[in-house]
């Protein structure tokens, strides 16, 4: 592992010990490096909609996570600009969702990454798009 891919994955464990909602949903990175990570998530009961499908806010919200490992993966604390998300198929409880995220371009402070979110078996479920933005300092000293 290059020492900026174990950076990557350092800033990821950090991001995601800090958080209140990933350790509560489950959440588990399965890889980060430079510009990428890859995070699970299964769905439980309690992360259903009304039709007894994932709620589309917790599809959303693995997105948004691997989405925030992969932008801040250099070090350099990097928040969310904008976001948007398809939602091609539903998933269901027991369902392990893992959103893949890729830095697709970075410019001065601004980046654009794509977010693909499959079921574990590779049932294509959401597309994200994010834009991210660095405001400064680092996440890990």
């Amino acid at each position: 592992m290059s020492e900026a891919d174990d950076l990557a994955l350092r800033v990821a464990q950090t991001l995601l010990a800090r958080e209140g909602t990933g350790p509560a949903w489950g959440v588990e990175i399965e890889a980060a490096r430079e510009g990428y990570a890859r995070v699970r998530m299964v769905v439980r009961e309690d992360m259903l909609n009304g039709h007894r499908s994932a709620h589309g806010g917790m599809i959303f919200a693995v997105a948004d996570t691997a989405f925030a490992y992969a932008c801040n993966s250099r070090n350099d604390t990097t928040v969310a600009q904008s976001a948007t998300i398809a939602f091609l198929a539903p998933a269901s409880a027991g369902d392990a969702l893992v959103a893949e995220a890729r830095e697709i371009s970075r410019s001065g402070r601004s980046g654009v990454y794509h977010v693909s979110v499959r079921t574990a078996d590779g049932r294509a479920i959401a597309e994200f798009t994010g834009l991210s933005r660095t405001i400064g300092g680092a996440v890990i000293n």
